[in-house]
């Protein structure tokens, strides 16, 4: 990946690192986050270090410490929030205690003339504060360069070496000028040139998947969704007609989505085999109320599907997945989060003959929202790229209680007047994830003269960036309104149509 344009962001365990990774490959420059505590090989792979925040206090004994024996005075540094501390505490400066725990919007003021790093950044513009100590004293030879009204110390450089510090976040969004802060800092300071860019991405992709897999054959488990597809074309690419995909339905995928998704991948090209498998996943879910036990179940065939398929083709070594760099971070974050990959099972007695393929991830080290660029980029359908995140286990989740064929129909045409409306009302991609709940309920309603004990349905609609949090989508009730009507009169057997406003957390986006 343009080895001598990359950035490394040593993680000390702050929610933002991540923001700070964003921001920066927005900038066109390629960066990895890495715990601090892991050792880092090829640090002469990296042009310039960035010390993200923490949740801890740099005077804490179990304070996160690095060793930057290799970095500091080396390569350009940028310390943010405990980075800033950090490199005081530790190099001659001091950190106390401070009266008031700074949290939030604060204004800089006596910004030095003439410094690079706050290029074209003006008196007075808006920073965003999270800490409760303060850096009393700077480093040896710290240089101010900023102040806020409660911060004296807001931002400094080390006289003699490219380090500088600042005590807020220019990853977030309140930060008014910080993508320019970190512009200023990588391009002007450690004269990264922006070559990083969605077509950059696919070119050294191919060339690393072509070299990598050579001749071999290559599986890949297609779900219809993003990551999966621009996994398989990138693969595609690179190896063509040796890669087998399988897309594989579970009878609880939306309505026609089957063949809809199976046409549109054949079009593209790609070597896709469908498998129908809807009633074996039927017949194991037969009786099941219990969410996590209808999970198992689904992935337990789902698993026996896939190794049956897997052996109808001769001599593969690799199995593809769609993993994205959220997963990634996640499993090797600084507070040592779970790494439950399939990689961990291999060689294990008693498992699926596929899991102990290779695996191969085109997709490991970008984010959700370059995901799409690079599709885009390759010249993927945009109503495929901007599908919402869809569960795997399907409507099985979205069916409360036991789940029957005819509760599946039920709901995948309920499914399909809601998302047709969000499509025909403009509203589709306003919202990032939308769907209907069967409940386990019956209530009473009228019809012509007669009353009807019939089922209940729930829409659901939220806004977010992640999945982490979401909130409702406050739809219009013209909407709405055309909505359940079309429900109820073209649904038989729904009688009641409710709304979900509820906010993640506390509730899940899913219900089940």
């Amino acid at each position: 990946m343009h080895m001598q344009n990359n950035v490394l962001i040593l993680d000390f365990g702050s929610q933002y690192t991540q923001l700070i990774a964003r921001r920066v490959r927005e900038l066109n420059i390629y960066c990895e986050i890495h715990p601090f505590n892991k050792s880092i090989k090829n640090i002469d792979n990296y042009k310039a270090v960035i010390l993200s925040g923490s949740p801890f206090s740099v005077r804490a004994e179990d304070a996160p410490h690095p060793d930057l024996s290799k970095i500091k005075t080396k390569k350009p540094l940028l310390g943010v929030c405990y980075g800033a501390q950090y490199l005081s505490h530790h190099y001659g400066g001091k950190v106390e205690p401070s009266n008031i725990r700074e949290y939030g919007r604060a204004n800089l003021s006596e910004i030095s003339e003439n410094e690079l790093l706050f290029e074209g950044i003006e008196n007075g513009s808006q920073v965003w504060m999270s800490h409760s100590d303060t850096i009393t004293k700077l480093p040896e030879n710290g240089v101010r360069l900023a102040s806020t009204k409660d911060v004296t110390n807001a931002a400094y450089r080390i006289q003699g070496e490219d380090t500088y510090a600042i005590q807020f976040h220019p990853e977030v969004y309140h930060t008014t000028y910080g993508k320019n802060m970190l512009e200023n800092f990588l391009v002007k300071i450690a004269k990264i040139e922006q070559t990083w860019t969605p077509a950059a991405f696919v070119d050294t992709t191919v060339a690393e998947l072509k070299e990598k897999l050579g001749n071999d054959k290559v599986i890949l488990g297609l779900s219809g969704g993003v990551d999966s597809t621009v996994a398989a074309v990138l693969l595609h690419k690179a190896i063509g007609k040796n890669l087998y995909c399988i897309f594989v339905n579970n009878g609880l995928l939306r309505k026609n989505e089957f063949q809809n998704v199976l046409d549109q991948y054949e079009d593209m090209g790609l070597n896709v085999k469908g498998v129908d498998s809807s009633n074996r996943f039927l017949d194991a879910l037969k009786g099941i109320v219990d969410p996590e036990l209808k999970r198992k179940a689904i992935g337990r065939v789902f698993i026996e599907v896939f190794d049956d398929e897997a052996h109808l083709v001769e001599d593969v070594h690799w199995l593809a997945q769609g993993t994205i760099y959220p997963d990634v971070i996640e499993s090797v974050s600084a507070t040592g989060g779970p790494s439950a990959t399939i990689k961990s099972h291999h060689n294990v007695g008693g498992l699926p003959d596929f899991m102990k393929l290779k695996v191969v991830e085109p997709l490991r080290m970008i984010f959700k929202d370059e995901v799409r660029r690079v599709g885009a980029q390759m010249g993927i359908a945009t109503d495929l790229l901007g599908r919402h995140p869809f569960p795997g286990p399907g409507l099985g989740i979205r069916i409360l209680g036991a789940i029957t064929a005819e509760k599946v129909k039920v709901l995948q045409e309920v499914d399909a007047i809601f998302i047709d409306g969000l499509k025909k009302w403009n509203l589709y991609n306003q919202v990032w994830q939308a769907g209907a709940m069967l409940l386990p309920v019956n209530s009473v309603g009228v019809m012509g003269d007669e009353r009807t004990y019939e089922k209940v349905v729930a829409l659901r609609a939220v806004e977010s960036t992640d999945g982490m949090t979401a909130d409702w989508v406050n739809l219009p009730y013209k909407f709405l309104q055309e909505t359940s009507n079309l429900i109820i009169n073209r649904v038989k057997g729904v009688n009641r149509v409710v709304y979900d406003i509820s906010s993640k957390p506390p509730a899940t986006i899913e219900w089940e």
